[in-house]
């Protein structure tokens, strides 16, 4: 799979660990942004947003203080869906129920528990489709009335 990766200062720690674990896992990394020492968040959710939008990556994750800023700046993509993850289930939710392309995690909160897990859940849950293909729709229907 195809990923672009990129976080803010706040994010870089996870980064990096998350680069290493996605490169062992086979994947195509790109990264967006830099490691300055203080590097607004939109700047980077706007490269993978836009990465994830063209389809030059299949997905993306992002990494700031909550993952709600990436969030935010990352939507604003046509056809970005970034979710911002906390644990296993919202992992799972956000792709089984919502296909989101875009994964926004916590540098401050997570720590380093379980990050590995989050992944895995995240890379490997498939879109349920169904009644969730149809509200996934509305989305892109709205995307692209505006």
């Amino acid at each position: 799979m195809r990923i672009a990766i990129g976080s803010d200062h706040r994010g870089h720690h996870v980064k990096a660990k998350l680069l290493q674990l996605l490169q062992q896992l086979g994947h195509e990394v790109t990264v967006a942004g830099d490691d300055n020492p203080s590097i607004d968040y939109p700047d980077v959710a706007f490269a993978v947003g836009r990465s994830v939008s063209n389809g030059d990556v299949d997905r993306g994750i992002l990494i700031c203080g909550t993952g709600i800023g990436m969030a935010i700046a990352a939507n604003k993509f046509k056809g970005v869906r970034a979710a911002a993850v906390y644990d296993e289930v919202l992992a799972e939710m956000s792709r089984r129920h919502n296909n989101a392309n875009v994964l926004c995690l916590s540098g401050d909160l997570l720590g380093e528990r379980n990050l590995d897990r989050l992944i895995d859940i995240w890379l490997t849950t498939e879109f349920e489709g169904g009644r969730h293909e149809r509200r996934v729709g509305k989305i892109t229907d709205a995307e692209d009335a505006c």
